[in-house]
């Protein structure tokens, strides 16, 4: 980008400073008064282009560095490490409390930062761009890598806050057993293009102070429609640090001591700890020295060098704005991902499950966003780059939302591929000492998208719930769909998500967003909602729930989708037996088959999603899931299931199917055994029983 010049001013004062030359020295330098040089620097006078290049010479650099005043003049001020002295009253923290807001799990780490990327999405006729790497670092490539980060300076640090007995330590000192047992040191570099960047000073109010030196500050540049409002995010990324270490390079969208390019700095998270007698409150800063008087001595940002960032593991492919955050050490806490690969396909995963919306455009609207994954090892690719695409892993939800950019949606679905449209009602609580006059508040109209649902989906019939910028909040269950119904998906858009910007979309985001938890993962009571909003506000949301309900049941409940195409044929195959082992039909208190859905895969085995509901209970039900084939002729005979999987609802105790009390619908995987079949899958028709099992409860 192209920096603004910097006043002349505030660029002389902190030259001076970095200079280690006083005001005095300068002035008796160029043969003036003190009086004159001070005037330069409180702005009350700028100097002439002949004394500025006297000033130049003063300052040991060219008169194009004074006149165009876009860098700082070369000084010897090196890089350093400044850890915050522990608190004088004796406090402390034993880690950032932040930090245990979430799990510390590559799916949740690409929920939290891919959101604040969307959040700080400048152009907002282009999408943001989000790039993950993860880059595994060995030998050589591992000794430079620390070399640059100055490791050596921070191993006391490392080692006395990995000694105590608190749980950050615990984790600390297996990450320090771990990098010396197998010198290998993984590293994930976020990359966003399009965004902000870490605007503002190093210190005071703005993007730079909130993300780099303070917590629980969310300063967010999206006007309403941000995704965050808790400013607990950005602790992931520390959070997934084995180190609790995060580097950090920023291109500004708006010229910060004239200059917008590679902005640098380093964080370190570390609890109380104590280092030849001097005890540190745990925060660590990598950057320069600060010369300014009022933070002297601590670590600021500063203005890299091309080689630096790539010393760093830190360039940008782009000179678009944005910020590059690399995770040191950074890992799946989950114990899901641990090989590189399997590293890569959770990111991939978790991108498009949860901001598939996003990467979804029309016609004349471009996607909010672009993802993609890449991973290396030592520099050279271990799997290739890979853009996220949602038509991929949510085909049907994606031609949903695209059916309603392109204003393609139907009233009824008759045919498969449409995407039916219904309005659902909220109705927005006024907020505390502003009531509007209207008895409950305002209505806004969300809207539903609804369509039959993909072949390949594992999850079905469920309402995909958003506002905002389109990442994916909850997915709600609707109730009391008709038995027999197609297989759908559905997606529902709230506040700004609908595309539109009324009043009362603006009211909705602000109030769905308040009552969302630190997590965003669902509307319910928050401490905000019920302290913003008059009473009845926590009703509205049960109200809204029961609308979607409705909407859905009025596009679904008994209406034929035409299916014409293959995938017919195994729908045909597929039965559901809601017969007890005697034959006779369930009663009202026993459990029943409410849906399958399934496919025959490469090996010829059925995999098939079975849909249970139970009737109330004040007991577990202790249930035995039977395949069965109908063939053409004889009997039906039972075929053995290699695999079990639960999904919602229930768990799976050896053959058996455990449903805990109170849980009225359950899902469940099952994955036959083809050794077992009497003839070929695609042959039979499948049946799936789930009859109790010896004794009935667990």
């Amino acid at each position: 980008m192209t920096s603004e010049q910097e006043e002349f001013g505030p660029w002389l004062g902190r030259q001076l400073r970095r200079s280690g030359l006083s005001q005095a020295q300068l002035a008796e330098e160029l043969g003036l008064t003190r009086a004159a040089v001070s005037a330069w620097i409180t702005g009350r006078a700028e100097p002439r282009d002949e004394m500025k290049a006297n000033i130049a010479t003063a300052l040991g650099t060219d008169p194009s560095s004074v006149v165009e005043r876009t860098v700082d003049v070369a000084t010897n001020l090196p890089l350093q490490w400044h850890h915050r002295p522990a608190h004088s009253d004796g406090g402390r923290e034993y880690g950032n409390a932040a930090a245990f807001a979430f799990h510390a799990d590559l799916s949740v780490l690409a929920r939290e930062a891919t959101q604040n990327s969307l959040d700080e999405r400048l152009d907002a006729t282009a999408p943001v761009r989000v790039h993950y790497t993860l880059h595994e670092l060995t030998g050589g490539h591992l000794k430079s890598f620390l070399a640059a980060i100055h490791w050596d300076s921070l191993i006391p640090h490392l080692d006395s806050a990995a000694s105590a007995e608190q749980k950050v330590s615990r984790s600390l000192r297996a990450a320090l057993a771990d990098l010396a047992e197998r010198e290998s040191l993984m590293l994930l570099r976020i990359d966003d293009f399009n965004a902000s960047g870490l605007n503002g000073p190093d210190y005071d109010d703005g993007n730079f102070s909130a993300v780099v030196r303070r917590l629980l500050d969310s300063h967010k540049q999206s006007a309403g429609r941000a995704g965050g409002s808790y400013g607990l995010g950005k602790a992931t990324l520390w959070a997934t640090s084995k180190f609790g270490l995060v580097l950090i390079n920023s291109t500004l969208s708006e010229p910060h001591e004239g200059r917008t390019d590679r902005r640098v700095i380093g964080r370190l998270d570390l609890p109380w700890h104590e280092v030849d007698g001097a005890a540190y409150a745990g925060p660590a800063w990598f950057g320069e020295p600060e010369t300014d008087p009022t933070h002297r001595g601590v670590s600021r940002s500063w203005w890299a060098t091309e080689e630096a960032v790539r010393d760093l593991h830190l360039n940008r492919d782009s000179s678009d704005p944005g910020t590059s955050f690399l995770i040191v050490g950074a890992h799946d806490a989950s114990g899901d991902a641990e090989t590189l690969e399997e590293m890569h396909e959770k990111l991939v995963q978790s991108l498009a499950d949860g901001f598939w919306a996003a990467m979804v455009g029309g016609k004349s609207q471009n996607p909010l966003m672009q993802a993609h994954v890449t991973t290396l090892r030592n520099n050279e690719v271990v799997v290739s780059e890979e853009r996220v695409d949602p038509h991929k892993f949510h085909p049907a939800l994606s031609r949903a939302l695209r059916a309603y950019l392109d204003d393609e949606t139907v009233d009824q679905l008759t045919a498969a591929e449409q995407v039916a449209r219904a309005s659902v009602p909220l109705i927005v609580t006024a907020r505390r000492g502003a009531r509007s006059g209207k008895s409950k508040g305002l209505q806004h109209d969300s809207v539903l998208l609804v369509t039959p649902a993909a072949d390949t989906a594992i999850t079905t019939n469920r309402v995909v719930c958003m506002r905002g910028n389109r990442m994916t909040i909850v997915e709600h269950r609707p109730r009391e769909v008709p038995l027999g119904t197609p297989p759908f998906q559905a997606v529902l858009l709230a506040g700004y998500a609908t595309g539109r910007d009324d009043e009362d979309v603006a009211l909705a985001e602000a109030f769905l967003r308040a009552s969302e938890p630190p997590e965003h993962d669902k509307w319910d009571r928050t401490e905000e909602l019920t302290s913003s909003y008059e009473k009845g506000a926590l009703a509205r949301l049960k109200e809204f729930r029961t609308e979607i309900d409705k909407a859905v049941r009025n596009l679904v409940g008994q209406r034929e989708v035409d299916r014409t195409q293959g995938p017919k044929v195994l729908r045909e195959l597929l039965r559901l037996d809601t017969t007890s082992r005697s034959g006779n039909r369930n009663t009202l208190g026993a459990p029943s088959v409410r849906h399958v859905q399934g496919r025959v895969d490469d090996t010829g085995a059925w995999s098939v999603t079975v849909t249970v509901k139970t009737p109330e209970s004040d007991d577990p039900w202790l249930l035995t899931p039977v395949a069965k084939f109908d063939v053409r002729s004889g009997g039906r005979p039972t075929v053995r299931w290699s695999e079990l999987t639960a999904m919602e609802g229930c768990r799976v105790v050896g053959e058996n199917l455990v449903i805990d009390a109170g849980v009225r619908q359950a899902v469940f995987v099952g994955v036959t055994d083809p050794s077992t079949h009497p003839v070929k899958g695609n042959l039979a028709r499948m049946l799936v029983e789930v009859p109790k099992a010896r004794g009935g409860a667990e």
